[in-house]
């Protein structure tokens, strides 16, 4: 395994880190203990050291099987991400909420399910503008850190308004940004990554795999199951990238090395990248997953 520190944290993260949606049930597979608990001790034993989850995968229900895990392991041996501001209700339905009282009662519910005195990285969980620009929330964060019960701050930023708030991540006191990146999706090398690199942020890069289809696993005309998340991803933008997908396989992905190992060696190899955060639905895939860093050259 290869570590990066992430940004200014000082935080010396596997370049490799588990990303557990998964967990909370919306990916065609209800996660049991035993199975959680096969995952992450194969990526301990990959020398994986960085977890990220959120408070509605599930009703924090990822939260609460990776804390039952940590209860029976060396916490310290792990970094701990989580992230706030919405309410998991079902399958893919959420309400959100941004305001300082709600992500204070998130984040003791999420210290609570994760059984841990302190959060690594607290994460603003793709919140819009205006929920973002609210100093009285930022200040409350400020002096939970220096209660002890985060280390770190972050943005995980998706959607319109992100670019505004990847500018002024300082500004609020957050260290690290979480975006979608990805062979297929490239624009965070245009609208995250020099900011990122001018300032010193760490980048963590989600959906490396994007959503699996860079895993080569999947042909145009794929259907998911209705409790699939991918299954309410628009038809027409899935067979393009599938369609895609095919063209990489055979002119860029070398000869005898798995697509997806090295479609996350591919974002990994900017140098703007601490890490990417793939999901994985069992311990071979977590094993997989590690030896992209095989294919590195840091």
């Amino acid at each position: 395994m290869h570590y990066r520190v992430l940004g200014s944290t000082g935080m010396r993260i596997s370049v490799i880190g588990v990303g557990t949606w998964q967990f909370g049930g919306e990916w065609a597979h209800d996660f049991s203990q035993a199975e959680v608990d096969d995952i992450l001790d194969q990526a301990s034993a990959c020398g994986i050291n960085f977890i990220d989850t959120a408070e509605c995968y599930g009703d924090h229900l990822s939260e609460k099987l990776i804390g039952d895990y940590l209860r029976r392991r060396d916490r310290s041996q792990w970094i701990v991400a989580t992230k706030f501001g919405h309410y998991f209700h079902s399958f893919m339905r959420r309400t959100d909420d941004y305001s300082t009282g709600g992500a204070r009662l998130q984040l003791e519910s999420s210290l609570q399910a994760l059984g841990v005195e302190t959060i690594d990285l607290y994460q603003f969980h793709s919140g819009p503008d205006p929920a973002f620009h609210n100093d009285e929330l930022w200040k409350m964060l400020d002096e939970q850190k220096r209660a002890g019960k985060i280390r770190h701050l972050g943005l995980s930023i998706l959607g319109k308004g992100s670019v505004a708030q990847a500018a002024e991540t300082r500004s609020v006191g957050a260290e690290v940004l979480q975006v979608v990146y990805n062979r297929l999706d490239q624009r965070p090398e245009q609208d995250y990554f020099p900011q990122a690199m001018r300032t010193q942020l760490g980048i963590l890069a989600r959906v490396p795999l994007a959503s699996g289809l860079l895993t080569g696993k999947y042909k145009p005309g794929a259907a998911f199951l209705p409790n699939d998340y991918r299954s309410t991803l628009d038809a027409e933008k899935l067979n393009r990238d599938l369609d895609e997908v095919e063209h990489l396989r055979t002119a860029e992905v070398p000869a005898g090395v798995p697509m997806a190992q090295w479609a996350l060696a591919w974002c990994l190899r900017n140098p703007a990248v601490s890490a990417v955060i793939p999901g994985c639905k069992d311990a071979a895939q977590v094993r997989a997953n590690a030896t992209a860093a095989d294919l590195l050259q840091d």
